[in-house]
């Protein structure tokens, strides 16, 4: 069993916003997906798919981002998921918009949604995507807790549809049938 956790903050006025790039990401790989169940549960919306024996788990929870910890910890919890079959894909203020990277056992780096799945888990072993969304000319323009509740220009979500999800899809793909 494998989590895959998409992060951002639930609610209307928060979708295409950057601080949601992990809802987005969740809902970009998904979108062809058939026979799929969807459901409500620990405090998160959770899609389960079946890939041969491994049943796989597509969560974003509905905590808000800072209380992120608290659905993954319920869910990894209850399902007896080691943090090694766990994916989380976040936001990344210190990459530009279009870049990806990957983080395994790496601290949270100010990310307060990360730090909490830290706290609430007990551990840093963790795989993630970070997905960059900074687009900002100066980081003096606008504090950053302010620009990642922008919303992205449609010019951005073009931009995260044709480059940058495909390859965290990329990288979905591989944790589940590599790692």
């Amino acid at each position: 069993m494998k989590l895959i956790i998409g992060l951002g903050n639930p609610g209307k006025q928060y979708e295409r916003t950057r601080h949601n790039a992990g809802f987005l990401a969740i809902d970009y790989y998904l979108k062809d997906k058939s026979a799929i169940t969807c459901q409500s549960k620990f405090n998160a919306q959770i899609c389960e798919l079946h890939y041969g024996g491994t049943k796989v788990f597509f969560v974003k929870p509905e905590t808000f981002m800072n209380l992120s910890g608290e659905a993954v910890q319920e869910i990894s919890h209850f399902y007896k998921v080691n943090p090694a079959d766990i994916l989380i894909i976040h936001d990344e203020v210190d990459l530009s918009l279009g870049k990806i990277r990957i983080a395994n056992d790496s601290s949270a780096g100010g990310h307060n949604g990360i730090q909490d799945i830290i706290n609430k888990l007990g551990t840093q072993t963790l795989r993630r995507v970070r997905v960059g969304i900074e687009t900002r000319e100066n980081r003096t323009d606008m504090p950053t807790d302010a620009f990642v509740l922008q919303k992205f220009s449609n010019d951005q979500l073009k931009q995260l549809d044709e480059e940058v999800l495909p390859q965290v899809n990329e990288e979905i793909e591989k944790f589940i049938f590599i790692v």
